[in-house]
């Protein structure tokens, strides 16, 4: 069963307490913002969520407003057959690099406890099989780019990276299916220096996605 997505970690008895975030609104119910996107019961408690300062106080449909006239054209997609739990990991990360959408492929369920709440403003889809992902990204005219260490994938910081596409990933050790490779228009890796063959699945995405920013993200 999925694990909850606001379970936080515990600590020590112990240890100091740090609040994050903001208090109530300075002033009173008298001083707050006449503005819509804000949330009145946040004004009048605080405001302790993940999110940047520039969020502080708006309510989450506002946040996800403002942030999908934003996003950024590239999507991401996961596969998950074996309820692989970097895919909340990877949820995340799609938050922060303000990915348009990310796609779950394969079990509808993922492990929410890595995406840290993210996947409320974070627009998820479902797709049964890589047969149903691959007709939707050509439907929408986006290319897939396989993320997998495989004969044939150029280095990600020398490849063809379009402005417009779909980033694969595969599960955390087998990586991605033959199936999924065959429906990609082409592959990149990141180079390794070290003994290991692979790493983590989500640092993996994390590094492809800074990159995509790094070359077509308006600063």
């Amino acid at each position: 069963m999925d694990e909850p997505s606001d379970v936080t970690g515990a600590t020590r008895a112990d240890e100091p307490q740090v609040a994050h975030g903001v208090g109530p609104w300075p002033g009173g119910p008298d001083a707050w913002p006449d503005d819509p996107r804000y949330d009145r019961e946040l004004l009048a408690h605080g405001d302790r969520r993940n999110v940047v300062d520039a969020y502080r106080y708006w309510t989450m449909e506002a946040i996800i407003a403002d942030l999908d006239a934003r996003r950024h054209a590239f999507h991401v997609a996961i596969e998950n057959w074996q309820h692989d739990f970097n895919i909340g990991s990877i949820v995340r990360t799609a938050n922060a690099f303000l990915a348009a959408e990310v796609h779950i492929i394969g079990r509808r369920r993922w492990n929410r406890r890595g995406a840290m709440v993210t996947d409320r403003y974070q627009h998820v889809r479902h797709h049964e099989d890589i047969a149903s992902f691959a007709a939707w990204a050509a439907g929408a005219g986006l290319p897939i780019i396989a993320v997998d260490n495989v004969d044939g994938s150029q280095p990600v910081d020398r490849a063809d990276l379009p402005r417009a596409c779909v980033l694969l990933f595969g599960q955390e050790g087998p990586g991605l299916s033959a199936e999924a490779l065959a429906a990609a228009s082409g592959a990149v890796e990141i180079t390794q220096y070290g003994s290991t063959r692979s790493m983590n699945a989500g640092a993996a995405a994390a590094v492809v996605m800074y990159e995509w920013c790094r070359r077509h993200a308006d600063t």
